[in-house]
């Protein structure tokens, strides 16, 4: 997808040392990529002496977002892992104190590892295929009650309402409040530094978040006084790393949003993100049609090309050279994901949608090293299946209007993609 002339010629103008990747409206507006070529081209290591999020250095090639990414002993996840900063100045009222949250994605080793091993067993493959009937019957019955011939937002009715109800199953949470999880997914990163809005209104976001952590600490008292369930929330109230995590309010909301979102933000936005490829790659959709064969690297393939989470942050704990620039102890380093899934030095024709795409699985839109991310396969298994089902029902998802983004830096989110299904 080539940018708009207009669009070029204001990348080609701005000096390089003020380019800032960081604005939310880049990828409200879908213009981000002109942005990122210009840094990989020219600057693969590039700092930004001042932003909204401060001072920051771009990782924006596919090898280097791995080299920060795989030595977490340099490259610390400790101060937080977004290009945010939590503030240290109260908003709206809410002491800095009262508004920060801490988790194990945001903890180095040994932390991080005991922490993250007490859930890993739940997507563990074993788990994974006892988990498949149950999405496939979801899906199955999301897809039948879908609107033949009427316009409807597939974000809505398919890639939230899917999502919801896998995470109420994973947490097993009241299912008839499965839609509570997902609202609680969205204003996790819903702060002006993260959205570019300063009107958001952060008393209302913290009573919102208090309500989650009430909630889920209702969860946590019935599942400690019961014998070990399957489920998240009983894995971490048994588990000997995280039992007394309830005593820190902050770890425990910290730990509960970050497995909401990551149970909700990469399946969720890849499912609205893949059917806009297709209906823009008509080429690539009669492909799928006649070689349906191809659909479990179709899905690595949507999840490179909407890379769900656009970057990661790390600290410098030491000074080092990276990409031939000196980077200083305490230094703000960013991985943009969404840049690094469009290298051409690793994808060919890195904009272009290709569903039997070679390489699809060497993305790093979930990560690597310690931090992968944990839930990889079942967010793949979810997309899988969806496809599975979609293509023996319908010839096609059309996409029937103009497709709406949202302003963030983090979560590249996707609000509506109105569309008419076609049965065959």
């Amino acid at each position: 997808m080539n940018a708009p002339a207009n669009e070029s010629a204001e990348v080609d103008a701005t000096p390089l040392a003020e380019i800032d990747v960081s604005r939310a409206q880049l990828f409200r507006d879908d213009s981000w990529r002109p942005w990122f070529a210009r840094l990989r081209k020219e600057s693969p290591v590039h700092y930004l002496a001042d932003s909204e999020n401060g001072a920051f250095w771009s990782v924006t090639s596919h090898p280097l977002i791995m080299a920060v990414d795989t030595n977490h002993g340099v490259f610390s996840s400790a101060s937080g892992i977004a290009i945010a900063d939590p503030p240290t100045e109260p908003v709206d009222g809410l002491d800095p104190e009262d508004m920060g949250i801490e988790n194990f994605i945001s903890m180095d080793p040994p932390d991080h590892t005991r922490q993250r091993n007490t859930v890993s067993p739940a997507v563990a493959p074993r788990n994974l295929a006892n988990l498949e009937p149950l999405i496939r019957e979801r899906v199955v019955d999301i897809l039948d009650h879908l609107p033949v011939g009427e316009t409807f937002n597939w974000v809505d009715r398919v890639s939230i309402e899917l999502t919801a109800r896998m995470l109420a199953t994973l947490f097993d949470f009241p299912y008839e409040d499965r839609r509570k999880l997902v609202y609680w997914s969205d204003i996790t990163t819903a702060v002006p530094q993260v959205t570019g809005d300063a009107t958001l209104d952060m008393q209302q976001r913290h009573n919102d978040l208090m309500e989650c952590a009430g909630a889920f600490y209702k969860l946590w008292a019935e599942r400690a006084a019961q014998p070990p369930k399957f489920d998240l929330i009983s894995m971490l109230a048994h588990g000997e790393a995280t039992k007394d995590m309830n005593q820190n309010p902050r770890l425990f909301l910290g730990n509960i949003l970050l497995l909401i979102v990551g149970g909700n933000d990469t399946t969720r936005n890849s499912i609205s993100g893949g059917v806009v490829a297709l209906n823009e790659n008509p080429a690539e959709y009669d492909k799928l049609r006649k070689h349906p064969e191809l659909v479990p690297n179709m899905v690595a393939e949507m999840i490179r090309w909407q890379t769900p989470v656009i970057h990661m942050r790390r600290t410098a704990l030491t000074d080092l050279e990276l990409g031939g620039k000196t980077i200083r102890k305490g230094d703000k380093v960013v991985m943009w994901y969404i840049s690094g899934n469009r290298d051409d030095t690793v994808f060919d024709n890195a904009d272009a949608f290709v569903i039997d795409r070679p390489n699809a699985r060497q993305h790093v839109s979930f990560g690597y090293g310690i931090h992968r991310c944990m839930g990889n396969r079942l967010a793949e298994m979810q997309l899988r299946v969806l496809w599975e089902e979609i293509i023996k029902r319908f010839h096609t998802v059309e996409l029937v209007g103009p497709v709406e983004r949202l302003a963030n830096n983090f979560i590249r989110g996707i609000k509506s993609v109105p569309v008419r299904v076609h049965p065959h």
